[in-house]
């Protein structure tokens, strides 16, 4: 080993030191062993005080955003340092507090696409996990056909007059701020599209909830009536948002594709033992589900290992022309996850409510009804086949 590489490997050695300490002075006790991997489910429940000062020092810290420059509020960690602070959180059965839409797709895209101004204004609240974003892409007669959208934004020179409606906003109804596709010259399909902002505690903004088969409602129907949007609010050129929505996307569906977050959570094997059993050498009584759960493991830790490394790629400076893989992957891997869980658990998988079933058990049956819409929003997989096989295999269109 060289000088240069004995130094890196002390430098990363303190760092985990530093981390670790960091972790154990702040990380509160009784929140050991949870994660948020319901906060975009149940987005209206309020922070307990334990939680919001994780949250606050995570932020103040900027290491729930690593990656992000420190002059906006981010960790700027490098690649290697924010692979250690991940690691040590999943040792000391920590969390990251800071996410949803703002860090997934909007703070990497107005990083890339904002003013200066912009930048100062939006990305330290994301940072510090304070502004609650939401996304008005899809429309009721523009879904897979996204540029279809015909919700309006008039230029009425300092501002826009917005009307239109979106659907399947995701945290509509808890949300302070929405980044959203509008139609700013009906001449053109994909050139008259526009990138504003809209604070949704602007008069002229509806949120109607949609229940869903999970019990929860974390989408919306979102209608905008006359809702003036400063012309300052404008990301990019006027008629250019298609290209920094399809750059958004990729963000979107890299992140849901689980190759962008850090959950706390158990793994299938330590479930099916818990309820199913172990033989005389210590392995899952059930040779069948055993092997089974095997090979999902195998594909998950593989699948995590490439998301991170077409993530790392993309931040230094490639483009993320396997998000479409990824997504479809990371689909099927969670609900596939879902489905052993529920297997491995039996009767007690199947529980909705009732004394009969523990918190866990019951969030399980949720998870996996919820599960059954990541292979359809953020791009259905069948419109996700049409990228890979149009911009990644070269195949010609009909």
């Amino acid at each position: 080993m060289t000088a240069a590489m004995n130094d890196k490997q002390i430098a990363i050695d303190e760092f985990r030191a530093e981390v670790r300490g960091w972790i154990a002075q702040h990380f509160p006790a009784s929140l050991k062993g949870k994660n948020n991997a319901f906060a975009a489910i149940e987005g209206g429940v309020p922070l307990s005080p334990d939680q919001e000062e994780w949250r606050q020092a995570m932020g103040e810290k900027g290491w729930g955003v690593p990656t992000w420059p420190a002059a906006y509020g981010g960790g700027g960690l490098c690649g290697k340092q924010a692979a250690v602070l991940q690691e040590e959180l999943a040792n000391a059965e920590a969390y990251n507090p800071i996410g949803g839409m703002g860090v997934m797709m909007l703070g990497p895209t107005l990083l890339e696409f904002a003013s200066e101004e912009q930048k100062q204004r939006h990305i330290p609240p994301i940072c510090r996990g304070e502004i609650r974003w939401c996304q008005g892409f899809s429309e009721p007669g523009a879904g897979s056909d996204l540029a279809s959208l015909r919700a309006r934004a008039e230029d009425c020179g300092d501002y826009f007059l917005v009307n239109g409606q979106k659907t399947w906003t995701s945290g509509g109804q808890w949300s302070d701020w929405c980044f959203a596709l509008v139609r700013t010259d009906t001449s053109r399909k994909h050139e008259g599209i526009s990138f504003l902002l809209i604070d949704m505690r602007s008069p002229g903004v509806e949120v109607r909830p949609i229940q869903l088969i999970s019990g929860a409602s974390p989408f919306c129907e979102t209608f905008f009536t006359d809702v003036k949007v400063p012309r300052e609010n404008l990301v990019g050129e006027l008629n250019q948002g298609w290209a920094i929505g399809k750059r958004l996307l990729q963000h979107e569906r890299t992140n849901l594709s689980g190759g962008g977050g850090n959950r706390v959570m158990p793994s299938v094997s330590q479930i099916a033992k818990f309820y199913v059993g172990v033989d005389e050498q210590g392995r899952l009584d059930d040779p069948d589900l055993r092997q089974r759960i095997i090979r999902h493991e195998m594909l998950a830790r593989s699948f995590r290992l490439t998301a991170q490394r077409v993530m790392r790629d993309a931040k230094n400076g490639g483009v993320a022309t396997a998000s479409s893989i990824l997504k479809n992957v990371g689909a099927r891997i969670t609900q596939d996850r879902a489905e052993l869980t529920l297997e491995a658990m039996g009767m007690s998988g199947l529980g909705w409510e009732g004394d009969g079933f523990n918190e866990k058990e019951l969030a399980a049956t949720r998870l996996w009804l919820w599960g059954k819409a990541v292979s359809i929003y953020g791009g259905s997989t069948e419109i996700q086949n049409n990228v890979i096989a149009k911009r990644i295999l070269g195949m010609e269109g009909e």
